[in-house]
């Protein structure tokens, strides 16, 4: 790491202990400057002083981060969906019995399933999924939440204490989300999920929202997105490509899926954009991109086969599409994304 001697403790000797405990600890050279700043940090909660209720917090949180990372390193290639939506649905609702399908559907599609590990839509997508293909992240709660029958004896449930470090994991380990009908909680994901794409927060994936029954949930809550946030300049229009509203499961598992038939992931490189693709494209598209996206581009777009030195030679068989993005219109980003599917 950079910069690494300028993030010390007060005390020398302790950061002399610190520098040969990462070492007595065996960790590769290129790691170490992350464990020195992060036993660095810990111990700068007692010089600074901090109460003893936020060194609970930071330590539980910390547990937790630790823990979850652990539960899903052994399923990182695997694709995973996130599914949201109310606790409180009767499993013979219409919006239930959608999820239970879309969760088997997906499965059957070679993914793996997500969801908050409550009753309602989340135990029915959890059911459809099985617990064996799925992942329960609970929140401890005084009412309404336990952990549903299909994912409560699984090694792939976690209990976390707080919201934030299970919202982290709700987003951080999903190639794709369902948004299915639900109260507060499911609008603040939704909401959250979307500011951290249209902020460039968080990768953009495919969020579908799910209608389920013949009473409209999204169409409503899309009338007042596009009039009062659009309409008023609140956010682009092109904001409202970051999600797709569905009227089946075939729908939804058809725009989720299709997301990667010829994207595959991306990485940021300097001031680029990195598509890593599935196959190359055409030189002639090229062109199409570069014309119909070029309020978004800052410069030519350039293919290469294989991984630029930055990336550490990660999918080192997926060519690589280059593109000078001006990291502020993930919107039209969402676009060309879709654009290059269709090629």
């Amino acid at each position: 790491m950079a910069d690494r001697s300028r993030y010390q403790l007060q005390n020398e000797a302790a950061n002399r202990l610190i520098a040969e405990l990462v070492e007595i600890a065996g960790i590769p050279a290129d790691r170490r400057g992350y464990f020195q700043h992060l036993l660095t940090t810990v111990l700068k909660l007692h010089e600074d002083g901090t109460p003893t209720g936020d060194i609970k917090v930071t330590n539980t949180a910390l547990k937790e981060l630790r823990y979850a990372y652990k539960v899903f390193a052994p399923y990182r290639n695997v694709r995973k969906i996130t599914v949201f939506g109310s606790a409180r649905t009767p499993v013979t609702e219409d919006a239930a019995v959608a999820a239970r399908e879309f969760g088997a559907r997906m499965v059957q599609s070679g993914w793996m399933v997500v969801t908050g590990a409550g009753a309602g839509i989340m135990g029915a997508a959890q059911e459809g999924a099985g617990g064996e293909q799925s992942f329960g992240l609970n929140i401890r709660l005084p009412f309404e939440q336990e952990a549903n029958p299909w994912i409560a004896s699984d090694p792939k449930l976690i209990t976390f204490k707080y919201f934030f470090t299970r919202k982290l994991f709700l987003v951080k380990e999903a190639h794709g989300v369902a948004m299915f009908p639900g109260g507060y909680g499911t609008m603040d994901e939704t909401f959250e999920l979307l500011t951290l794409m249209q902020t460039g927060k968080s990768a953009i994936v495919p969020v579908v929202l799910v209608e389920a029954g013949p009473k409209p949930y999204w169409r409503i809550w899309h009338r007042w997105i596009a009039g009062a946030l659009v309409e008023r300049g609140l956010i682009d229009n092109a904001d409202t490509s970051l999600f797709r509203i569905v009227d089946t499961i075939d729908e939804a598992v058809r725009e989720v899926t299709t997301f990667y038939r010829v994207y595959h992931s991306s990485r940021i490189v300097g001031d680029h954009l990195v598509f890593r693709l599935t196959r190359p494209l055409e030189p002639a598209n090229l062109g199409e991109i570069q014309q119909k996206f070029g309020d978004i581009l800052e410069g030519p777009v350039t293919q290469q086969p294989g991984p630029v030195p930055q990336e550490q030679n990660e999918f080192p068989d997926r060519p690589r599409l280059i593109l000078p993005f001006d990291h502020r219109s993930y919107g039209r980003l969402r676009e060309l994304i879709d654009f290059v599917n269709q090629l």
